[in-house]
């Protein structure tokens, strides 16, 4: 039994939802409008500001994208009213990024400068305060395509175990190793 699937989406006032014939779930609100294509099996009704998913068998495939579904278009609901926030810090000694418009440019250590351009859908902002580590902040409505812009920032420069330098996200816990130690 699919918990998620089977729990309905409570819809906002300000938040219109349009469901189409092949199942194009289009959700338009403050920040703007996403679309997502459900699977055509999966039955959706809109009625008194609730959104519910009903799949039509009990088979694997279908109890696996019940649940799917109904997370990606409640992802687009808080999408388009509150929208999403990732927030990356890098630790290192002359690790730095400034953003123009939506280019950042990182120097992660490396001989060369790193030069990542953002999708337009995502406004960037890049700040380094005195006495702390620079940090990279990404927001937008898509939660998806934030996750996957801030994975690909991550992957430049992932956190090594012994010092801890590298990109993380803000509060991400890295497992520490200890050193060789010099045998006497």
């Amino acid at each position: 039994m699919s918990r998620i699937g089977n729990k309905p989406i409570v819809v906002p006032e300000d938040v219109s939802v349009d469901i189409s014939d092949g199942n194009l779930v289009t959700v338009k609100g403050p920040k703007g409008e996403l679309q997502q294509q459900v699977d055509p099996d999966i039955e959706i009704n809109f009625d008194d500001g609730e959104l519910k998913f009903n799949r039509p068998t009990e088979q694997k495939r279908h109890k696996s994208i019940h649940g799917l579904f109904r997370s990606l278009v409640n992802n687009m609901i808080v999408g388009v009213c509150d929208g999403y926030k990732k927030e990356l810090e890098l630790i290192g000694v002359g690790y730095k990024a400034t953003a123009q418009g939506n280019l950042l440019e990182f120097s992660l250590g490396y001989s060369h400068s790193i030069f990542f351009a953002v999708p337009k859908e995502i406004s960037v902002k890049a700040e380094t305060l005195k006495g702390k580590n620079p940090r990279v902040t990404l927001e937008g409505i898509d939660k998806q395509l934030i996750g996957q812009v801030a994975a690909k920032i991550r992957s430049l420069r992932k956190v090594e175990p012994y010092k801890g330098k590298g990109v993380r996200f803000v509060g991400e816990q890295v497992r520490r190793k200890a050193g060789k130690t010099a045998a006497k």
